[in-house]
């Protein structure tokens, strides 16, 4: 799932698939864009450097990568990606009593037996926000937007943008025909979810990568209305532009929250895997979260730092609309959506 605003420089690291080299004993597969500074303030106090960075675009990209063998020491999974880590054995569990932060993580990261079981705990979440409803408010009714049904309708035609990812696509979808849900999904859900993405496609103008390029097709009037994370929203109202951001439609919102595993067989230092971890939960990596990403932190203690105002103005304040979690799925539920998704991209 691609959660980062991908500058053009960290874009064409991306590509060309180098790595930005720095601490030898420890390698971070990450997201483009996540070698920040303030979330590094602790590692670097105590190491003197970064730690060595590799990057990836995408969820998809990124398991295809490590269970092909590429070796890091930790790797930064969206959850809803977890399963596949564990099925493919590519993890370990992480020792706790090592990350003082631990115990002030937001609880409800923690419920599903994927992050957590008898074995120990598996992800170590990080950060946070949610996928809602952009809309140009020249152009577009409040109104308009208090339904997900936005998307199908016809006066929106060619002027709408979805995720080009399975995970925030379907969970529109699952809402948008009445799930809250998307785990022990019947046939009969998945179809009518299908369906209904189906009659949206020939709607979409694009299907956008990431928050800068959804950014641009709302701030040249091609794109009218989307489904997009906050993040992209307030770099448009930075701009001045006119967009609102309905996180409350009368089907629900979509949460997603991602983090770090522990990689098995590493081949660095174990220690420096957890000093990079206290780190990135010390609690002044929520305002570098904020500042830079505009994600909330899973560290409930750093976010009590954050003034009311700063969350709102970000749209990571709490909601209490409807909330569809992109919990985490099997293995085969995920590939389902995926090659369902890429069908319908394909118009059939």
């Amino acid at each position: 799932m691609t959660r980062r605003l991908l500058a053009t420089a960290a874009t064409l690291v991306v590509l060309t698939g180098a790595a930005r080299a720095a601490d030898p004993e420890m390698v971070v597969f990450d997201w483009a864009g996540w070698e920040m500074d303030g979330v590094l303030t602790e590692y670097v106090a105590k190491h003197g450097q970064k730690p060595t960075y590799s990057f990836f675009a995408d969820d998809d990209e990124a398991f295809q990568k490590v269970s092909s063998g590429f070796k890091s020491d930790v790797t930064h999974p969206c959850v809803a990606s977890l399963p596949r880590y564990r099925e493919a054995d590519l993890i370990e569990p992480w020792d706790t009593s090592k990350i003082p932060e631990f115990a002030n993580l937001n609880p409800a990261f923690l419920e599903s037996p994927y992050v957590t079981d008898d074995g120990g705990v598996w992800f170590i979440p990080t950060d946070y926000a949610y996928t809602a409803i952009a809309y140009n408010t020249t152009e577009v009714p409040a109104e308009d937007v208090a339904s997900l049904q936005v998307f199908t309708n016809p006066k929106y035609a060619g002027r709408i943008s979805l995720p080009d990812n399975s995970d925030d696509v379907w969970a529109l979808a699952f809402l948008a025909t009445g799930l809250t849900s998307w785990d022990n999904v019947t046939d009969e859900q998945f179809q009518a979810a299908a369906d209904w993405l189906r009659s949206v496609h020939p709607n979409v103008r694009a299907y956008w990568a990431d928050p800068a390029e959804l950014s641009q097709l709302m701030a040249t009037g091609e794109v009218l209305v989307a489904w997009s994370w906050n993040d992209g929203v307030a770099l448009l109202q930075d701009e001045g532009f006119p967009v609102g951001f309905n996180r409350s439609p009368a089907e629900g919102a979509s949460t997603w929250y991602c983090g770090y595993v522990n990689m098995k067989d590493a081949p660095g230092s174990e220690d420096k895997a957890y000093d990079f971890i206290n780190s990135m939960l010390a609690h002044g990596s929520a305002q570098t979260f904020l500042d830079e990403l505009g994600y909330a932190h899973a560290n409930n203690a750093a976010m009590a730092n954050i003034p009311e105002d700063a969350q709102k103005a970000a749209f990571i304040d709490p909601v209490t609309t409807t909330l569809l979690a992109q919990t985490p799925v099997t293995a085969e539920a995920r590939e389902r959506k995926i090659q369902e998704f890429e069908n319908i991209k394909a118009g059939f």
